[in-house]
């Protein structure tokens, strides 16, 4: 499918708008003069791409579901995103000055609130996914709920993303320099070992986002098996034109630092593949994920734009 006519800009811009009202509404309930509030809502309200929400509301939507019933995941997984980049942008990990456009959370404020800001939104996240009633309706039967909660929980922890961020802190200074193309062998397993490390830091919570709006809209099992493999692919390719961005990315465009991965000697597909090759792995990737949702009819246009978007992004 080619879903022809299709507005991705006014798709995403509608979407993210609906994300952030919720957003407001969830912080809304707090006292705004307190410093921890005005951290988180420093780096929960500085924009972004809002992709997981989105894919969750697209996911949704495919499976012929409501996008309200799926809006207190959508959220949870925003604030769990915002968590980990506070905490990814701290001097004890990437040490990075500028998010979204912005300063980072311990720049603003300290290292010590970020840290706290972080802990409490992801804290917060899992109270919105049990308690969705005091600020959503509709909301998801109880039994959904908690297979979201597991699923998130799951893809968020010690065997997804931050089993992914400490592996990723740990290839620092660990990239092996190629002299030839007779390392091949070495390249194999450094590609093995990237795919495994970015699809727990990147991927997970990229599936988990996909797999929560197919369970608010009651998805067949079939669909679920192949928007699991959509996601896989998509959050790999996600990953890779990161990378290739930290390479050649505009840093104005992208509201963050360019070109240190290659300062820390980062174990990166660029670094592996070169510029070139690494393309050319996110295109077959994209092609793995749009195949694996052709038996979705047009409800699933939204997925195929995303994942057409993922590969040519500038930011």
């Amino acid at each position: 499918m080619t879903d022809k006519g299709f507005d991705l800009t006014r798709y995403l811009r509608e979407h993210r708008q609906r994300v952030n009202v919720c957003l407001e509404k969830i912080l809304a309930v707090f006292d705004p003069q307190r410093e921890l509030v005005q951290a988180m809502r420093h780096s929960l309200m500085a924009g972004g791409k809002r992709l997981r929400p989105v894919l969750a509301m697209a996911s949704a939507r495919a499976c012929g579901g409501d996008i309200d019933q799926v809006m207190p995941a959508a959220c949870a997984l925003e604030m769990i995103h915002t968590y980990s980049l506070i905490h990814d942008d701290l001097p004890a990990m990437d040490d990075d000055d500028l998010r979204r456009g912005k300063p980072t959370c311990h720049k603003q404020f300290s290292e010590p609130t970020a840290i706290l800001a972080g802990d409490a939104l992801l804290t917060h996240a899992f109270h919105i996914l049990s308690c969705p009633k005091d600020l959503f309706d509709p909301v998801p039967e109880s039994d959904i709920l908690l297979e979201q909660i597991a699923l998130i929980a799951s893809a968020a922890g010690i065997n997804g993303m931050v089993e992914g961020q400490i592996l990723d802190m740990q290839s620092e200074r660990q990239m092996i320099h190629f002299i030839d193309n007779k390392e091949i062998g070495n390249k194999d397993v450094l590609m093995d070992h990237l795919q495994y490390m970015h699809g727990l830091k990147t991927g997970k919570m990229i599936v988990a986002s996909v797999a929560a709006g197919a369970l608010s809209a009651g998805a067949k099992r079939h669909q679920k098996k192949d928007l699991s493999v959509y996601a896989a692919r998509l959050g790999l390719a996600f990953q890779v034109m990161d990378d290739i961005l930290n390479v050649e990315g505009d840093p104005v465009k992208m509201g963050k630092a360019a070109g240190s991965d290659l300062q820390r000697d980062k174990l990166t597909f660029p670094a592996v593949l070169g510029l070139n090759q690494s393309r050319i792995f996110a295109g077959h990737l994209i092609d793995q994920a749009l195949e694996a949702i052709a038996p979705f009819d047009d409800l699933a246009g939204p997925l195929r734009a995303i994942a057409r978007y993922v590969i040519s992004r500038d930011r």
